[in-house]
C-alpha cells in the first residue's frame, strides 16, 4: 500500500532510517522515559540508574550501531543527571553510571556484528536469486499451436530459495514442457535444478521417446545429488493436438476444458528422478480452447489457518479467461490473498492453451506411443 507523504531530501551521505532502526530507537527512548519517570517518582535517590543500561541493548537488537551509540550517550547522560541529583552519591551509584557507559560500548559492538551478519545473509540471498533467474529462462509466448506462459512466485523473505524449475521447448518431436521441484532449499537446490534443466535442454531435442528423456534425467540427477535427494517432475509433449504426459512423483497437471477441471493423473505412480522411475505415459486428445496447468507442490500446499488453497475448485474461474499470462496473474493474486501474503514455499506454474491445428498433419499420435500399454 502506498501513502502520500511530504518528501524531504536527506543531506548527501545520509540514509533514511530503516523500519528496524526506527523501531529500536523508539523502543529505547520509551524505555528511558519510563525509567526516568520511575526515578523521579521515587525521589529517594538514584536507585534505578543501573536499569538505564538496558536501553542501548534494546536498541542494538534492531537499530544500527550509530543509533545504539546515540541511545547509549543519552542513557549515560540520564544516569549522570540522576546521580548528581541524588542527596548522597554512593560508590554503587558511580559504578552504575560507569556500567551504563560500558554497556553502551558492548551494545554498539553487538550491533556491528549483527549488521555484518545481516549483510552477508542478504548478499547470499541475492546471489541465490540471481542464480535462479539465470537458470529459469523466459518462455516464448507462442510455440506451435500452444500459447504458453510461465511464472515463478517467490515465497516470503524469511523462506529459503527453492529449486522449482520449468522449461518449454519447440522440438522436432513437438512442443515439450518440463516442470519440476528439487528436494531441499538454498543454493544446492538451485544447482540441482540447473543440472536437470541443462540435461533436459539437450536430450529434449535428441530423444523421440519421453521415457528415454526420463531415463537420461534420472541418471543426471543420480550422479549429482545425495542418496536421499530427488527431483519430482512432469514432462508434457504436444504434437498434432495429441498430449502425452509422463509423471515422476509430481502433482498431476490440470486440464481445463469447457468449464471443467480434470486432473490428469498418471496410469501408474512412479518415483521421482533419482530413484530410477519407470513411467507409463498418459495420452489425451486436445480440443481447441483447452488449457493445461502445470505447477509445483507449493501451490497445493499453500494454506490459510490449516486450509489448503482450493486450486482445483478455483482453477477455471482464475485461469479459464483472458490470455494465459492474465490467467497466471489472477492465480498469483488469489493465492497471495489466500495466504495473507505469507507463502512458505516458492511456486512454479506454467499455463498452456491449445489453439487447434493450423494445418492438417498426418502424425497425430507420437510414433513411440503406438502399441504401448
Amino acid at each position: 500500500m502506498l501513502f502520500r507523504v511530504p518528501m524531504q531530501f536527506a543531506p548527501a551521505g545520509r540514509r533514511p532510517l530503516s523500519p528496524g532502526s526506527r523501531a529500536g530507537l523508539g523502543a529505547a527512548l520509551v524505555l528511558l522515559v519510563i525509567l526516568s519517570a520511575v526515578e523521579i517518582a521515587d525521589g529517594s535517590g538514584a536507585n534505578y540508574v543501573g536499569l538505564v543500561a538496558t536501553a542501548p541493548f534494546l536498541a542494538a537488537a534492531f537499530a544500527s550501531w550509530r543509533m545504539v551509540l546515540a541511545v547509549g550517550v543519552l542513557a549515560t547522560v540520564v544516569g549522570i543527571a540522576f546521580a548528581l541529583a541524588a542527596r548522597d552519591v554512593s560508590l554503587a551509584t558511580g559504578v552504575n553510571v560507569v556500567g551504563v557507559a560500558l554497556a553502551t560500548a558492548i551494545a554498539a559492538v553487538v550491533a556491528v556484528i549483527r549488521e555484518r551478519q545481516a549483510a552477508k545473509i542478504a548478499e547470499l540471498s541475492k546471489l541465490a536469486q540471481v542464480a535462479q533467474q539465470a537458470v529459469l529462462r523466459p518462455i516464448v509466448p507462442q510455440m506451435g499451436s500452444l500459447a504458453v506462459a510461465g511464472r515463478y512466485i517467490s515465497a516470503t523473505a524469511t523462506a529459503e530459495i527453492g529449486g522449482d524449475l520449468y522449461e518449454c521447448l519447440d522440438t522436432p518431436y513437438g512442443v515439450r514442457v518440463i516442470i519440476g521441484d528439487v528436494r531441499g532449499k538454498g543454493l544446492d537446490a538451485v544447482r540441482t535444478a540447473s543440472i536437470v534443466l541443462g540435461s533436459y535442454r539437450h536430450v529434449a531435442y535428441e530423444r523421440a521417446d519421453l521415457r528415454a528423456i526420463v531415463a537420461d534425467l534420472d541418471r543426471a540427477v543420480a550422479r549429482s545429488v545425495g542418496d536421499e535427494d530427488f527431483v519430482t517432475a512432469a514432462l508434457v509433449e504436444e504434437r498434432g493436438g495429441t498430449l502425452t504426459i509422463v509423471n515422476c512423483g509430481h502433482p498431476a497437471p490440470l486440464l481445463l476444458r469447457r468449464g471443467e477441471v480434470i486432473p490428469l493423473e498418471p496410469p501408474a505412480p512412479a518415483p521421482p528422478l533419482g530413484f530410477m522411475p519407470v513411467v507409463r505415459p498418459r495420452v489425451e486428445r486436445l480440443e481447441p480452447g483447452d488449457r493445461l496447468l502445470l505447477f509445483t507442490d507449493g501451490l497445493g500446499e499453500a494454506r490459510r489457518e490449516g486450509e489448503f488453497f482450493p486450486i482445483a475448485d478455483r482453477a477455471w474461474r482464475l485461469l479459464g479467461h483472458g490470455t494465459v499470462g492474465d490467467g497466471l496473474a489472477s492465480l498469483e493474486t488469489a493465492l497471495v490473498e489466500w495466504v495473507h501474503g505469507r507463502l512458505d514455499d516458492d511456486i512454479a506454474v506454467v499455463l498452456m492453451e491449445y489453439a487447434g491445428q493450423r494445418s492438417v498433419t498426418t502424425a497425430s499420435i507420437p510414433s513411440w506411443e503406438v502399441g504401448s500399454e
